[in-house]
C-alpha cells in the first residue's frame, strides 16, 4: 500500500551537508535521514562545529548538498524557484541584517514581501496575515513600538511573528533561544510547540538547550561525529544516544530525569 505523503512537510534521502570550494568539499555530516510532519516540532542538536547551522542552510537552500536531496511539500529544493521558496520555507537566522529603526508592524510585515507588488503594498490578505501573527505570538502591545526599544525575548518574538506572517509549511529557525535568560529560552520554545498545534505547520530549530527541547519536542535529530540519529526523545533515550554526546567527566545523561546534570 502506498504511503501517504501528504501530511510530510520536510523530507531527505542520504543527505550529506558541507561546503564545496573548487574541487574541495568539506562534507561535515552524512546519512542524513529524517522526516517531518505538520503540526511537529523538531530540534537539531549536537555539540559545537557538528553541523547544525550548515545543515539548516542545505534545507532552507541556502547551501548546496554535497549529496542526496531534500523534499519540501514533496518537491526537490532543486526544483524550486528561490520566489516559491519563500512561500515554502520561512527562515530566522541568529545573524540577520535587520534594521532595528523599524517598527514591530513594520518588520513583521516584511513577512509578507513574497506576496505583495513591486511596491509592496499590504492587501486585506496581508493584513490580516499580519494582525494574525501578531496575536499568535501575543505581541499586540508593543506592536507600534521600534524595534531598537525591544528586548532581546521581546525581538525573537517579532522575528517568530514575521515568519509567521510568511504563511509557510515550514518555519526554520537557527538557535532562536541565543542571548536569552533560563526563562524566556523555556518561554520561547514552549511557545514553539503551541505554534505546531495552533498552526499546524513544521517547525525545525537548532539549538543547545537540550534538556529543554527533549521535554518540549516532537522529534529530535541528533548530529555527532560518526552517525545522524532522529526519532522522538523517549525513544532515542532508550537507544542511549545522549549517553556520550559529551566528554563524560563534566557531566553525563541521567536516564531516570531524562536530563544531562554535572557530575
Amino acid at each position: 500500500m502506498r504511503k501517504d505523503i501528504s501530511n510530510t512537510v520536510l523530507k531527505t534521502n542520504d543527505l550529506s551537508i558541507g561546503y564545496k570550494k573548487k574541487n574541495l568539499i568539506n562534507c561535515i555530516a552524512r546519512g542524513i535521514d529524517f522526516e517531518i510532519n505538520k503540526g511537529e516540532l523538531t530540534a537539531v542538536i549536537g555539540v559545537n562545529g557538528a553541523g547544525k547551522s550548515t545543515l539548516l542552510k542545505t534545507l532552507s537552500g541556502l547551501i548546496q548538498p554535497i549529496k542526496g536531496e531534500v523534499l519540501i511539500n514533496n518537491l526537490k529544493l532543486n526544483n524550486i524557484s528561490p520566489e516559491e521558496m519563500a512561500k515554502q520555507v520561512s527562515l530566522v537566522l541568529t545573524e540577520q541584517s535587520i534594521s532595528k529603526s523599524l517598527s514591530v508592524m513594520e518588520l513583521v510585515a516584511l513577512g509578507r514581501q513574497p506576496y505583495t507588488d513591486w511596491l509592496g503594498r499590504l492587501t486585506k490578505t496581508d493584513l490580516k496575515n499580519l494582525m494574525n501573527a501578531i496575536e499568535l505570538v501575543n505581541i499586540r502591545s508593543i506592536k507600534n513600538k521600534k524595534c531598537y526599544e525591544l528586548s532581546d525575548g521581546q525581538f525573537q518574538k517579532v522575528l517568530i511573528a514575521r515568519a509567521l506572517a510568511q504563511d509557510t509549511s515550514l518555519i526554520i529557525l537557527d538557535e532562536p533561544t541565543t542571548h536569552l535568560d533560563l526563562y524566556h529560552k523555556a518561554y520561547v520554545l514552549k511557545l514553539l510547540q503551541r505554534l505546531t498545534k495552533d498552526t499546524n505547520k513544521a517547525i525545525l530549530f537548532a539549538t543547545h538547550e537540550i534538556n529543554l527541547a527533549l521535554q518540549l519536542c516532537d522529534k529530535l535529530l541528533i548530529i555527532r561525529e560518526d552517525r545522524v540519529l532522529f526519532g522522538k526523545p523517549s525513544k532515542l533515550i532508550e537507544l542511549d544516544a545522549f549517553q556520550d554526546l559529551f566528554p563524560g567527566e563534566l557531566i553525563h545523561f541521567d536516564k531516570e530525569s531524562s536530563s544531562f546534570k554535572i557530575k
